[in-house]
């Protein structure tokens, strides 16, 4: 048994720990700081597999962005009772309208622009392939994603600064 053997197993002793405290536990916060546990040993395993890149994402999104956004969720949601949530749709024509519009827009740049993509000779690590054929052969997928989540943080902070 090597050392990457015993860094595996001990990652994985973590891991399964970690992951019945999160179920397990009465407490919300006890779950949410052992689910970073947890992400950690998932992340330490993408190290393991020489995924970098895999590695990196994982603790900056899950536990720099998504775990963080769940523990302020419990620390600002814990004093609140008796919400009441509106469900009217307002002011849907002229959302159809522009969405319509914006559409057709990028349909029409999609169909008149000429693509063309390129491949370097060598890529030094993980992240440098994933960069090199996600800007040229996906590009397209890419923006349309990056524009989505624009629209979609847009409509969360309207959504968030609505008077009731």
């Amino acid at each position: 048994m090597n050392l990457v053997d015993i860094v595996f197993y001990a990652f994985a002793v973590l891991i399964v720990v970690s992951a019945f405290i999160v179920v397990f536990s009465k407490n919300i916060m006890h779950s949410a700081f052992a689910l970073m546990f947890t992400l950690l040993g998932i992340a330490a395993f993408y190290v393991l597999l020489n995924a970098d890149f895999l590695a990196m994402t994982q603790i900056m999104v899950y536990i720099g962005g998504i775990l963080i956004l769940i523990i302020f969720g419990v620390m600002l949601t814990t004093r609140l009772t008796n919400v009441d949530i509106k469900k009217k749709n307002i002011q849907i024509m002229p959302a159809a309208i522009l969405t319509a519009i914006i559409g057709g827009t990028l349909c029409g740049v999609f169909w008149n622009t000429k693509w063309m993509s390129f491949y370097a000779p060598y890529v030094d690590t993980t992240a440098d392939y994933i960069g090199l054929i996600l800007l040229t052969n996906y590009i397209l997928p890419f923006e349309a994603v990056s524009v989505l989540l624009l629209v979609a943080i847009i409509g969360a902070a309207l959504i968030a600064r609505r008077k009731a």
